[in-house]
């Protein structure tokens, strides 16, 4: 810095402002997409600046983008404000099909296991089944609901559908027939997402009454309510071993803006909560056991950040900012060490986990 100081003495004005502009756009790009790693409160917050290359890819939507899921370990599914559905291989940063049929927003996709099928659900209260391999059209078009669908669930052996809405109602489809074969309602259950536990013939609910419900297919019936959280809770996702479940909520400043890890075995309690957040937190997601020597899960928030967090000790081990994205709607895991986050301003960004200094996580690309 003293040696900058005595060249700009002795430069004339213009190399002054050349090597000043110089010196701060080194510093911009340095500064571009810097992080910070946590561990507990009583340790020093670590800066890291990313070295890895950052790519632009060719995007995927030219809108915010709702919702992102793995379809297979190259492939992901997406769909956002412009009413598409777009299935994008994010290791080569291609486009693979766009899927047009809904009228408005899509607000949530699901992918069949082992299968080059998926859903999509839209504000247009409509859900739509595409094949990767099939036609652009549309396979099956279902109907039930009077409002916004906001919940898709596959059942484990892909026979059965379960959608939800914020017209308080759940329904469960048959997959080959198409049609509806049970439906349930119950009073100010606005459904804010659904997922299916492995192996069982249970569907776990988040909703805006700020409860987490476990429903059994056999019926659809309420099988076991969790306690009620203080915040709306806004997404739900079941561990691949179908012992844990983890749900998170919406919030301000800091209040809220949490997520909870719960056993869904016999005693059905409440086991860990990760505060950190201090925005709604969007999604939240179990990370494959390959990643670390323990159990780790991640959640995205409307505050721009995706944490990792230890789930047995409920330590942020990591915080990862995506500053200019606005708030993060959707999180999914990519492959063994890669994340995908969907964002309201900057598309899809490929996250990739490192742990040659360490446990990190990096941008490396969006789309």
């Amino acid at each position: 810095m003293l040696l900058l100081r005595c060249q700009l003495k002795q430069a004339p004005p213009q190399k002054v402002w050349c090597r000043f502009c110089a010196v701060m756009g080194k510093l911009q790009s340095k500064l571009k997409h810097s992080t910070y790693k946590y561990s507990r409160p009583d340790e020093i917050i670590e800066e890291r600046i990313q070295t890895k290359a950052f790519q632009e890819y060719s995007p995927a939507h030219m809108d915010t983008v709702s919702v992102v899921a793995a379809l297979n370990s190259d492939v992901c599914v997406s769909g956002g404000k412009d009413k598409t559905v777009v299935a994008y291989n994010w290791k080569t940063g291609n486009v693979v099909k766009r899927f047009k049929g809904h009228e408005h927003e899509i607000t949530k996709v699901t992918c069949i296991p082992n299968s080059s099928q998926f859903f999509s659900a839209s504000r247009d209260r409509m859900v739509m089944m595409w094949d990767l391999h099939g036609s652009s059209q549309p396979r099956q078009q279902l109907c039930g609901h009077a409002m916004v669908v906001t919940g898709l669930a596959v059942s484990p052996d892909s026979s059965q559908l379960c959608t939800g809405s914020r017209d308080n109602t759940l329904l469960l489809w048959d997959m080959v027939t198409g049609q509806s074969v049970e439906r349930a309602s119950v009073s100010r259950n606005v459904v804010t997402h659904l997922c299916w536990v492995p192996r069982e013939p249970y569907i776990l609910q988040t909703s805006e009454d700020k409860t987490l419900r476990l429903w059994d297919s056999r019926g659809l019936q309420v099988a076991h309510m969790f306690p009620a959280k203080q915040y709306i809770q806004t997404y739900c996702e079941v561990s691949v071993d179908g012992h844990k479940c983890i749900s998170c909520s919406n919030g301000f400043g800091g209040e809220g803006c949490e997520a909870t890890l719960w056993d869904l075995r016999q005693t059905r309690n409440r086991i860990c909560e990760y505060k950190g957040h201090f925005q709604t937190v969007a999604s939240c997601v179990f990370l494959p056991r390959a990643l670390a020597l323990m159990p780790l899960i991640a959640t995205s928030s409307h505050d721009c950040k995706v944490k990792i967090w230890n789930q047995d000790t409920g330590a942020c081990l990591f915080t990862l900012s995506l500053d200019g994205s606005g708030p993060l709607t959707s999180l999914a895991v990519g492959d063994a060490i890669s994340l995908l986050c969907a964002s309201f301003n900057r598309g899809i960004h490929l996250l990739r986990m490192d742990h040659s200094r360490g446990l990190e996580l990096q941008e490396v690309a969006a789309f």
